[in-house]
């Protein structure tokens, strides 16, 4: 029975039950904010657990997508490692909202699992679990099931605290909740398999020969955070069975992933890495991420660095690197949407109906990472290379992996796992620590903004001009305590009671200035409408209540408002060029460049860069009037002013015209005329997160800084290339065209040296108990021409084996083959890996061809000579 006729047969049992199916909620929890991921059928139904909600119907039925990858519910870092464990799975349950209790929950259960017409599962491999108080459900199984007492396991408080139990199940810290009774399927019941584990209660409980099937619990209770439990107004009923665990166990299998949707998937990932379907243990940890993270994306999570789009950015990463671990070194985890459509798509058929979404999400994440992950593997190996004997790799790598290279802490802990390696935690942190502590340094005037202030708001006068004569101090700050004087040299924050400085906000930079002697750096919103002017005082003294001249730095404020009125200008082309879908996703505009983040599933093409920049210049060329009113919100969203940066507005909102090119609301400041601009350049386009791309730009002066160095640097090239401006790239083109060329020459000379050096190899192997063996030192040799001798040596050998090390610098490179005939006795993996340990290095492969690479090349010519006595000792 495959996963599929499983999931129907459910659904039908109950439904001839009088429960009414209902579809799988999303895994992002509507009406949960406690819940990062949907984790049980139960959780769309929490509101009417607990009668806050009501429902047409009292029993329902439903098979449920769940994600165990983050929160307290948490399976990932066991993924690939048991038998079943997943971070996506479906979870077929049954309800009842104050209609059934224990009795019926319990004869159903028996009823599906053990009926001929339904799963028929043999009732002597069967034993449940109950909560150790619950004589009730104990009474029900034994008196009216029928079990004998042998076979029913009271379960008590195991877990360190009242109501910690395997047998008491909740939600989370808070919801609905109440004692459990579960059904175990022995795997082994005759130990014939070898199956290691014991009974539910036993010492030996966390092996897999007796697995759960199924949990029926009791919703007795609602827990609020202080503990205290309150008895629900109608007890209720929340069943699961896991569909992965039943599948396996109906396939005749016991292991989840060999069931039928994990083996089509298995079967398309080991095509793609060129191997047998179940070679490997990382084609499940595959197999189960793209499951993951295709339902994830589908329900609208995106990978990101924060919150549940950073939990989905772990399992793609480490999927990724699992891929790299199968020599899947180019994009591929896009390329599994396609077999997990065909096999899941029919259940659920958003995932074809978005299928080009996710592939496009997924795609965007495999080519942000691959670009530091072989950087990031190279240095844990050379780490790891480094460690002498020790069996924890330092605080200091596991931070750098994380902080310049993207390895989330779990990924670079399951890579250590898989060497029998640890990681220094208590160090990554020190090292997070001291990085928040950088940050916070160089942010002090931001970060000294929380400040405690009683007083008038600041009257901003910036708009119109950029001094104000006769501004008045009316609170001072040091080291973020009120103080009465600031002092020659202190860092502080001045409040005035008006002034041209602008807060920052709407994506604009706070602005620079001098208000006296107090040299202002930042100047950002303490609460409210009150301005704090953050910088130091550079000589004699500012006491609250002095009188002074506030003055903004003219020409970075100018520079700032030229780039800040051309996002607006952008917003708009982007608009029409891309289509209505553009919305801003955050922006920064100061005197140097505007950055604008956008929604936009596809790189921005040259044409279309053109086009845009294009139309931002005509706006400026056309030198229209830049206004500004104030009205309330209500009636400037009805004009059509756009709410450019989605801050919170108040009832009177400013909305801010450039003509017909543009009307937005908006606080910031602006050019007068959009011919004030000067010249609008586009300087970058990129991805920054998927479906999220960003333009910088900039205007005037900075604008035509940039023309002028692209042509000093148009110039140094042609004359390096001793050519004219205008035919420059057909110089270029043709200087390729020659290099490629060249490097071909060169690769088949170098292939016809390892070819001769081959050959006068292959005349010197030894002779080991009938097997030929050749072991060599090669001197400048690269990877890429080790392999290319190893294969031909293995050819002209017809049988044998052969070890080939080469030290360049500081390196070492290793490789290994064994002919087809010999790898029952001899395997490369070993041999490569004997050798690598013996230079500084691990290596390992299949058993026909192996790599390594070590740190040590004083130690090769030694680790080469032992070989041959290795190899005797082998056959």
């Amino acid at each position: 029975m495959n996963s599929n006729e499983l999931r129907a047969k459910f659904l039908e049992f109950f439904q001839s039950k009088g429960h009414t199916i209902v579809s799988s909620s999303p895994l992002v929890p509507g009406n949960d904010p406690t819940l990062l991921f949907t984790n049980a059928g139960m959780v769309q139904f929490k509101d009417v657990f607990t009668g806050q909600d009501k429902r047409p119907y009292v029993r329902a039925a439903s098979s449920q997508k769940c994600v165990r990858a983050g929160g307290k519910h948490n399976d990932l870092e066991n993924v690939g490692y048991t038998a079943r464990h997943h971070t996506f799975f479906e979870m077929l349950g049954n309800f009842s909202f104050g209609d059934y209790f224990k009795k019926d929950a319990i004869h159903f259960a028996w009823n599906f699992i053990t009926g001929a017409e339904w799963l028929g599962i043999d009732k002597s491999r069967l034993l449940v679990t109950v909560y150790h108080t619950d004589d009730e459900a104990y009474e029900i199984w034994n008196k009216e099931i029928g079990l004998p007492a042998e076979r029913i396991v009271r379960i008590g408080d195991n877990k360190g605290a009242k109501y910690a139990s395997d047998n008491f199940w909740a939600m989370g810290d808070t919801g609905p909740c109440g004692p459990c009774t579960e059904i175990f399927y022995d795997h082994d019941p005759d130990g014939k398999k070898g199956i290691w584990g014991g009974p539910p209660g036993s010492k030996e409980e966390d092996g897999d020969r007796w697995i759960e099937i199924w949990n029926v619990v009791f919703m007795q209770f609602e827990r609020y955070k202080d503990g205290t439990m309150v008895a629900l107004p109608k007890p209720s009923v929340d069943t699961g069975m896991g569909l992965e665990r039943i599948s396996a166990l109906m396939q005749g299998q016991h292991d989840n992933y060999q069931t039928d949707t994990f083996r089509h998937l298995i079967t398309a990932i080991a095509k793609l890495a060129n191997q047998k379907p179940y070679e490997n243990s990382s084609q499940k940890v595959i197999a189960d991420h793209i499951r993951a993270t295709s339902f994830l994306i589908t329900d609208g999570v995106m990978p990101s660095n924060e919150g549940r789009g950073y939990v989905l950015r772990r399992v793609m990463r480490r999927a990724i690197r699992h891929g790299y671990k199968l020599g899947l070194n180019e994009p591929f985890f896009y390329k599994l949407v396609a077999p997990l459509a065909e096999i899941m798509g029919g259940a659920y058929p958003e995932l074809n109906e978005k299928r080009a979404l996710i592939e496009k999400a997924i795609r965007s994440e495999e080519d942000s990472f691959a670009v530091t992950l072989d950087k990031g593997m190279k240095l844990l190996e050379e780490a790891i290379g480094k460690l002498q004997g020790e069996v924890i790799i330092p605080g200091e790598v596991v931070f750098k992996l994380y902080d310049t290279y993207g390895f989330p802490l779990d990924l670079t802990a399951d890579i250590a796992r898989e060497r029998n390696l640890k990681i220094d935690e208590a160090g990554y942190e020190r090292e997070m620590e001291a990085q928040r502590d950088r940050a916070r340094a160089a942010s002090k005037f931001s970060s000294a903004g929380n400040v405690a202030y009683e007083g008038a708001d600041t009257c901003f006068v910036g708009y119109d001009g950029l001094v104000a004569d006769g501004a008045k101090v009316l609170a001072l700050y040091r080291d973020g305590k009120a103080v009465d004087e600031l002092k020659s040299g202190d860092d502080g924050i001045v409040v005035l009671d008006n002034t041209p400085f602008y807060a920052e906000g709407g994506g604009q930079v706070g602005d620079k200035g001098s208000i006296g002697s107090f040299a202002v750096a930042d100047t950002q919103k303490i609460k409210g409408s009150v301005f704090g002017h953050h910088g130091t005082l550079k000589s004699g003294s500012l006491k609250v209540g002095d009188v002074v001249i506030a003055k903004v730095t003219e020409s970075v404020r100018r520079a700032t408002m030229r780039n800040h009125s051309a996002t607006h200008l952008l917003h708009r082309v982007l608009r029409d060029v891309l289509g209505g879908h553009v919305a801003q996703k955050g922006s920064l505009v100061n005197e140097q460049r505007t950055r604008f983040d956008f929604s936009h599933t596809q790189p921005v093409t040259a044409d279309e860069l053109a086009e845009i920049e294009t139309r931002v210049n005509r706006a400026v060329l056309a030198n229209v009037e830049v206004t500004a009113k104030s009205m309330s919100y209500d009636d400037a969203i009805k004009s059509g002013a756009m709410a450019l940066f989605g801050e919170k507005y108040g009832d009177e909102v400013r909305v801010l015209a450039m003509g017909d090119h543009s009307v937005e609301l908006c606080g910031g400041t602006h050019v007068s005329r959009t011919g004030d601009i000067g010249l609008f350049k586009i300087l970058s386009e990129g991805g920054v997160a998927a479906g999220v791309r960003r333009i910088e730009a900039t205007t005037g002066e900075g604008a035509m800084n940039f023309v002028r160095d692209t042509e000093a640097k148009l110039k140094a090239a042609a004359d390096l290339v001793r050519s004219g401006r205008d035919d420059l790239v057909d110089k270029i083109q043709g200087q390729l065209e020659r290099s490629k060329q060249l490097e071909k020459e060169l690769a088949a000379l170098k292939g016809k040296l390892a070819s001769a050096a081959g050959g006068d190899l292959a005349s010197q192997a030894k002779d080991i108990k009938g097997v030929k063996v050749i072991a060599a030192k090669l001197d400048g040799v690269e990877g890429n021409d080790l392999r290319t001798m190893m294969d031909q040596l293995k050819d002209k050998l017809g049988s044998g084996i052969v070890l080939l090390g080469s030290a360049n610098g500081d390196k070492v490179s290793l490789i290994a083959g064994v002919t087809a005939d010999l790898t029952s006795k001899v395997k490369a993996g070993e041999l490569v890996n004997f050798v690598a340990t013996q230079v500084g290095g691990k290596g390992g492969g299949r058993p026909d061809m192996a790599q390594a690479g070590g740190t040590q090349p004083a130690n090769l010519p030694a680790a080469v000579d032992s070989v041959l006595a290795w190899v005797e000792g082998k056959l």
